[in-house]
């Protein structure tokens, strides 16, 4: 295993080892897999509830182990070593590499376990990991007193929040769980998980709540309650318990250097989960919500360039044509400090509101625009399952140029930069389309506060001090407004050459 790697479920997401305090190289494993480990917290020995072995009997027979086998297309063989036609090592190197282990030919079987949790004992409703059943041909469902039932269908799969929703047909009446609310849990709080990772049986751990909304950037609508029980390979899809046997979050991963238990685990919470398998019964997709906007952080020089809080709200910076926020009359450059009465403290956060808001339900969005605090009202959309809410249509923007002086179409020096109107040369110079608008950064004196900022050449900047600009006079006299106002800093959206905007607020003195 390379420990300089962290890997995040099956996506095998890289992180940087610097975000995790912990001194040392750590991998963050999916949990479908074998492991024999088993840790007890000695805290939970000696300050925890006298026995929780009534607890664990009552739950254990709802708890399951999930088998899967997948077809995988393997190599149709190497070629074999050239050798003499009829010479005695022809046949040997055939019958090696066709017999006796060498590489396989053709396709193989591979399988897999990980564990999952029965919610309705009549229909057979059992929910899992994503993850321990993608790919799958074939699923079978072992239960705590041996018996085994193949899952007639998978009723729907979330990658983005990694759950699945798996039907069997019982014989009878199957042991089941509840769910509990996550949102009244609190760091500290004891939590139980058990898992089936071999199909023997359930295996049990204790521990507590160790931090909430954890963002361990697997995806947009990460939210993870974390914790300290001990979860292993293999309990992927086992559920996690509150103290009165409510299911309150579903383990999904941990961090590890050796994919065993070191005290860090991570659940989505039983709010997230309860919402994702409603939608999947009813409909077969999730169906979140979904407004029409790039966002991006409003970082501290932000906040001041626009007079806002610092640390609350999310930015926009683009607006995706056609979309509830397009037709709401949202705009680049608006902070959205307030959604349907939920505070908005950080850029991460809208997109989890949002995605839970009905669809098609009208809210009160608080936004603050050119320092002047409002309110519009939006009628939520439907994000469609292949589409990345973090990616957006190109603003196609039809404002003609503004009128500027003749010399416009020569460089000219703002900030440290060097400006040019988007002429027909200089589009050719930086291969720009005509779809492009605004004025070009030609060159960046690198003592700039500008080049501090990280605007380099190519840059286009499509605003200045919210105004739209198509000419270097055009950012000048947003500058000398900014000026008059007071402000310490202009607020530039900038676009790069892949067409990413971003603001950027350059100090003025």
């Amino acid at each position: 295993m390379d420990g300089s790697r962290i890997r995040v479920r099956a996506a095998r997401i890289v992180w940087s080892v610097a975000n995790i305090a912990l001194g040392a190289s750590l991998s963050i494993w999916p949990l479908a897999s074998l492991s024999l480990a088993v840790w007890t917290s000695p805290a939970a020995a000696e300050t925890g509830p006298t026995s929780l072995a009534p607890l664990a009997k009552r739950l254990s027979d709802a708890v399951v182990n999930i088998s899967t086998s997948q077809t995988v297309k393997g190599p149709q063989g190497v070629p074999l070593p050239s050798v003499p036609k009829g010479s005695p090592f022809e046949d040997f190197f055939e019958d090696f590499f066709n017999k006796r282990g060498g590489v396989p030919r053709g396709d193989r079987k591979i399988s897999s376990l990980g564990s999952g949790f029965v919610i309705d004992g009549k229909e057979g409703l059992v929910v899992t990991n994503n993850h321990v059943i993608d790919g799958a041909d074939e699923i079978v469902i072992n239960f705590h007193d041996g018996s085994k039932l193949k899952v007639d269908k998978v009723i729907g799969r979330d990658t983005k929040a990694d759950l699945a929703l798996l039907k069997v047909t019982p014989k009878k009446p199957l042991p089941d769980v509840k769910f509990g609310s996550s949102a009244t849990l609190e760091v500290g709080d004891w939590v139980l998980a058990i898992g089936n990772p071999f199909g023997l049986g359930g295996s049990v751990s204790v521990g507590i709540i160790s931090a909430k909304s954890r963002d361990i950037n697997s995806g947009l609508y990460d939210d993870y309650l974390q914790t300290d029980a001990a979860i292993n390979k293999g309990n992927s899809g086992g559920p996690l318990f509150n103290m009165n046997g409510e299911v309150i979050g579903v383990n999904t991963a941990i961090i590890s250097p050796t994919g065993g238990s070191i005290g860090i685990g991570f659940a989505v919470p039983s709010d997230t989960v309860s919402m994702v398998v409603d939608q999947l019964k009813q409909f077969g997709v999730t169906r979140r919500g979904w407004l029409g906007v790039k966002i991006s952080t409003v970082a501290d020089d932000v906040a001041v360039a626009l007079d806002i809080p610092e640390n609350a709200g999310a930015v926009i910076s683009a607006v995706t044509p056609g979309s509830p926020a397009a037709t709401a009359g949202f705009e680049a450059g608006d902070v959205i400090l307030k959604f349907d009465g939920k505070d908005v403290t950080t850029m991460r956060g809208l997109p989890k509101i949002v995605a839970q808001t009905t669809i098609g339900r009208s809210v009160d969005v608080e936004v603050v625009r050119n320092g002047a605090r409002m309110t519009k009202q939006v009628a939520v959309g439907l994000l469609e399952e292949d589409e990345d809410p973090s990616t957006l249509a190109t603003n196609n923007d039809n404002t003609p140029p503004q009128a500027g002086s003749p010399d416009d179409e020569s460089s000219t020096p703002v900030m440290g930069l060097k400006l040019s109107r988007l002429t027909s040369d200089v589009r050719r110079k930086f291969q720009f389309d005509d779809k492009v608008k605004g004025v070009v950064v030609e060159a960046v004196d690198p003592a700039s506060p500008a080049a501090l900022k990280g605007i380099k050449i190519g840059d286009i900047i499509v605003e200045a001090g919210q105004d739209q600009v198509a000419a270097p006079d055009d950012v000048v006299r947003s500058i000398d407004k900014v000026k008059k106002s007071g402000r310490k800093a202009v607020l530039l959206r900038v676009e790069d050459g892949k067409g990413d905007l971003r603001f950027v607020a350059v100090p003025l003195s």
